[in-house]
């Protein structure tokens, strides 16, 4: 079961970056659209691939420290 736990940390934690590489182009993107109205929907599309980046290395490093403090109980 600890592998299990440590691969799901590791594949959120690689979620997170997937969406932060989203997160980034969205935001590098802003510049070439001079739409206020489009602007503003990509601003809001790249504030949510931020969140959902955050979540997911949230979720990874959680399930890492849970595993670890089972492991040490185990031990």
């Amino acid at each position: 079961m600890q592998l299990s736990a440590r691969l799901a940390a590791i594949a959120s934690v690689v979620f997170g970056l997937i969406c932060l590489w989203f997160a980034v182009d969205g935001f590098l993107s802003l510049a070439g659209i001079a739409d206020p109205e489009q602007a503003s929907s990509a601003r809001s599309f790249a504030w949510f691939w931020s969140f959902l980046a955050f979540a997911g290395a949230a979720i990874g490093w959680t399930t890492w420290k849970v595993s670890q403090a089972q492991t040490d109980e185990d031990a």
